[in-house]
Formats: C-alpha cells, structure tokens, sequence
C-alpha cells in the first residue's frame, strides 16, 4: 500500500484489511472491506494540489462517517452472489436476460487495468501485485485489457456486441475523453444493431467531456 498511499495510511489499510478477514461473518467483512475501499478512494481524490481541503479527520472516524450514510442491510430471503468474471463470458451466460446495460471504460490512452485508476484496490483486496501479469493474459483480446490503438479497442466493443446479440435491449453509456468519439461508437453499435435512441449530455464547459448513452433494440 505504501505506493498508494503515505506510510502512516498505508499501516491503517494493512490493519483494516487483517481485521476485517478475522470477521467470522462474510457479510461483516464484505461490509468492513467496501468501507475500507472507500475510505481509500476518498484519500486518493485529493491531489497535490488539493490536499489541503481533506478533512483534518483520522481515516478510522472517515471510515465512521461512511458506515452511518450505508443503508441498513435488508434480508430479501434470497441466496444472493456475487461474482467477478470477464465481461465477454458474464454476457454470453446471461440467456435469458432482457437488458443490456453497458458502461465502456474510458480510456484516455493505451493503458490496462493496472493503471486504472482503481487498481489499488485490487492489490489491497489480494494482498500484493504478483496477479497483475496473470490477469492481463486471460483478458488480452478482450474489452478491459490494454489497447494499443483506436481500430482495437472499438473491435473489441463490437466483438461485446456480437457476443451480446441475444440480449434484445442495449444501453451502451459512453463518455467522450478525446480518444474515441460517440459519432465513432455510433458506427459500431449501427453496424451490428438498429439503433433506437441516443441521448447526450454536454459537460465540455465543467469536466470538458461529452456523455452519452446509445439504445438499441433488436
């Protein structure tokens, strides 16, 4: 942790983590460990430039403050899972699904999920960063892994698409970050399915990027 974060904050993520797998029940330590992960997304908000305005709180009573504003848990008498799997078999499994909803990854430049801006979380969840090179193998080819050019990562989005195409409705969110235009992604949704709608949402004067979500329907 001590790439992420300052050696007094890292010692607190390493506590956190070892506390919470000593939790006999999974719910508590899927709850102790959503709340450490957000705890470190808020330390990381603050740049150089902005580091001053954190609050002057130690991260055990930020870490608090997150667990009085989660809702209280909720038993729907349901066997509930959750799985973390590739999206291009998640959506080949799901046959008898109704809708699509698809948030593609913005990036800005040829990069990987290492250099994503949450990859901390990954080597704070697996105690280390020896997985790195064995992930990016099993997603090479494929939507989420590195991409070395424009062409490549919109064929992977279209690949998504064919393997999606027994889904009847699509959603595809998209947000423009000068890399690849939603005029670019509008020709590869068409190409594959008629295209309903398109909504859009002009953010260029606050963030300076464009928002978009298409609809399609088979």
């Amino acid at each position: 942790m001590s790439k992420w974060f300052n050696e007094t904050d890292a010692w607190w993520f390493d506590n956190v983590r070892f506390n919470a797998e000593r939790l006999e029940s999974q719910y508590k330590r899927a709850t102790a460990l959503t709340l450490g992960m957000m705890v470190g997304d808020y330390v990381l908000s603050f740049g150089e430039d902005s580091r001053h305005l954190r609050e002057p709180l130690s991260l055990s009573r930020i870490f608090r403050r997150f667990a009085e504003g989660l809702p209280e848990p909720f038993d729907n008498s349901v066997r509930n899972k959750a799985t973390r799997q590739d999206v291009r078999a998640f959506v080949a499994e799901r046959r008898h699904s109704e809708l699509l909803f698809l948030r593609l990854p913005a990036f800005g430049q040829p990069m990987g999920p290492r250099q994503a801006a949450f990859a901390w979380r990954e080597e704070w969840m697996l105690g280390g960063d020896d997985f790195w090179q064995e992930m990016e193998k099993t997603r090479a080819g494929k939507l989420g892994s590195g991409v070395q050019s424009k062409k490549q990562y919109l064929g992977f989005v279209e690949d998504l698409l064919h393997t999606a195409g027994h889904i009847p409705w699509w959603a595809i969110s998209h947000t423009e970050n000068g890399f690849i235009s939603s005029e670019e992604l509008t020709d590869i949704v068409s190409s594959v399915r008629k295209i309903d709608a398109i909504y859009s949402k002009d953010f260029s004067d606050l963030l300076g990027v464009r928002a978009s979500i298409i609809s399609a329907v088979s």
